[in-house]
């Protein structure tokens, strides 16, 4: 389905995030003439796709009307200094969608006017080959088009799910947030697990990493649960049985995810009080 939106939309940042909503949008089919990017430094690589589909990009790109949309994908700690600056920008039908972590619905909406449409997105990094797990919660302005914009938008780079609990996102963020990184620390341990064992190097890399990416797809095909899949793959007293005994025992595996999982939740409200 072709992405169409009511009116103009205005990227700010045009960062590792913001260069994968934009591939994104562009691969579903939205008009290059309707994206403005405002970055003073655009990443390389964005600048380049925004010249070949001559797509508008500066400090201050002057739009024909008031946006539709407004993504904010800055780092968190410019939110508070920019939107002032978007505040002129903002029409009467302007939904802000921010996917800067750690700053919440009312903090967006502090310095905007009243009733100002707002959306509260978290991607991952997986949103750089249209994989991300992205999940999203709006304030009582948002209306039902509204929300059928911002879906398709964050939907070019993945699977979205919308939250009503917005205290929810900061185990959100712990979770599939920062997922991505537990996962390639498990390729990296399992690497080096596999040299220490007497592997070379490059190869122990190459197992690691096929497996690790083999074993994601696998999951993300089937219908079985994580569970159902692990039981399917260990043999009674076999390999595999012998390496979870060690991965499932006391202080294993699951502690240490739901540890990091909690300090990573911890962290996010942190930041966003």
């Amino acid at each position: 389905m072709t992405l169409r939106l009511a009116g103009p939309l205005l990227l700010v940042g045009a960062g590792k995030m913001g260069g994968a909503l934009l591939e994104g949008w562009l691969r579903q089919g939205l008009d290059p003439a309707s994206i403005f990017i405002q970055d003073p430094a655009p990443a390389p690589e964005v600048l380049r796709l925004a010249a070949c589909h001559s797509i508008v990009a500066g400090t201050s790109p002057d739009l024909p009307a008031a946006p539709s949309v407004i993504v904010i994908a800055v780092k968190p700690d410019l939110v508070a200094k920019l939107l002032p600056e978007l505040e002129p920008m903002t029409g009467e039908g302007t939904v802000l969608l921010s996917i800067a972590a750690g700053r919440t619905l009312a903090s967006l909406a502090r310095p905007l006017p009243d009733g100002t449409a707002i959306v509260r997105a978290m991607p991952n990094t997986a949103a750089a080959v249209g994989r991300s797990m992205t999940v999203a919660c709006a304030n009582a302005a948002v209306t039902p088009d509204q929300l059928r914009e911002c879906t398709a938008l964050l939907e070019a780079i993945g699977e979205v799910l919308w939250l009503d609990d917005e205290s929810l996102l900061d185990a959100v963020t712990a979770v599939s947030g920062s997922g991505p990184a537990y996962v390639f620390l498990l390729a990296e341990c399992l690497a080096e697990a596999g040299r220490a064992a007497g592997l070379t190097a490059e190869l122990a890399q190459r197992l690691a990493r096929a497996t690790v990416a083999g074993a994601g797809a696998l999951l993300h095909q089937s219908d079985l649960s994580p569970a159902e899949l692990r039981e399917k793959v260990t043999s009674p007293k076999g390999t595999t049985a012998a390496a979870l005994e060690v991965l499932m025992g006391k202080h294993g595996f699951q502690d240490l995810l739901t540890r990091a999982v909690a300090a990573a939740a911890k962290r996010s409200k942190e930041l966003s009080s």
